[in-house]
């Protein structure tokens, strides 16, 4: 029986939000097919868009490439909000960076801890208070010590949260202690970051997820996202078990080669990944096919 407690109410950030991959064509961003796939997606239910992560292969973009995507996504997300991403180490450059962005209507940055330096935990406050003093718009802080290498620590979050421009985390760090204890203090809001955790992560009363993997089937994330929400667990579990082998397969490889090996069968934009990162393995596109058989026949 679905729980009788009343459902969270949403905040700014919340629901299922899509970190868009960027598409090339021999080499090059392929803005047709990116403003294409933002259009579809938006259509799904979807609560808005991470231009320039992780997924979007932000690193091996310069940053004439990076606002040219934002524009593209922002002319194509049909009025949702768009958050976007960036990384650096550099404090100076990292802040000419936000100013930047601020000329563009973004909704939220999305900002990890400084990469390779490895800060202590005061550093790591100084650091987002910094950004967030010049930010035009809320941070989201993402939390992914296995790329930056540095740890936030659930104090240091804790402090951070008492920033007004400082509302939600992408929760990457894969300490469940730390994930419960964000939710239950309430001033942040909790985004799943790793796409296996978002069924726990939502569970506990996260308030939502941001996930590359559903680029593909968005509306069965979205009603599971839903179905978590008001607290009907029979039904969420069901959804779950069928979506949990394409999010396993989607990080099989680095991502973001399992997704768009599997956009591109779409015919939604070619298989194209720029050096170091590699197109999936002959291996792995065969497991994806095989993989979304089954959750075609599952969920329909």
């Amino acid at each position: 029986m679905p729980s009788t407690a009343p459902p969270s109410a949403p905040t700014p950030f919340s629901g299922l939000w899509i970190p868009l991959v960027t598409p090339f064509h021999d080499g090059a961003v392929d803005h047709l097919a990116l403003a294409k796939l933002t259009t579809r997606l938006a259509t799904q239910g979807v609560a808005g868009f991470v231009a320039c992560g992780s997924t979007g292969e932000a690193a091996a973009l310069d940053e004439a490439e990076q606002i040219a995507v934002l524009d593209t996504v922002l002319g194509a997300a049909q009025g949702l909000p768009v958050v976007m991403g960036l990384s650096g180490y550099h404090l100076g450059q990292t802040l000419e960076w936000v100013r930047t962005l601020a000329r563009h209507p973004v909704a939220g940055l999305l900002v990890p801890a400084p990469h390779y330096i490895r800060p202590s935990q005061e550093g790591l406050l100084h650091w987002f208070r910094t950004l967030a003093n010049a930010s035009a718009v809320p941070l989201i802080v993402y939390d992914i010590p296995y790329r930056t290498g540095a740890t936030l620590a659930t104090e240091t979050l804790l402090a951070l949260a008492e920033h007004p421009r400082i509302r939600a985390i992408k929760d990457c760090g894969g300490n469940a202690a730390k994930t419960q204890a964000l939710i239950a203090d309430g001033r942040l809001a909790v985004l799943a970051g790793e796409d296996a955790q978002m069924f726990t992560t939502l569970a506990w009363g996260g308030q939502g997820a941001i996930a590359a993997s559903a680029h593909w089937q968005a509306p069965h994330f979205v009603q599971l996202l839903e179905l978590l929400r008001v607290g009907d667990l029979p039904e969420a579990r069901r959804v779950w078990q069928a979506l949990s082998p394409w999010v396993e397969a989607c990080f099989a490889e680095p991502n973001p080669a399992p997704l768009k090996a599997v956009l591109a069968q779409a015919g939604w934009m070619r298989n194209e990944l720029r050096a170091p990162m590699m197109v999936a393995s002959a291996a792995m596109e065969q497991r994806l096919r095989a993989t979304l058989g089954t959750l075609t026949e599952n969920l329909g």
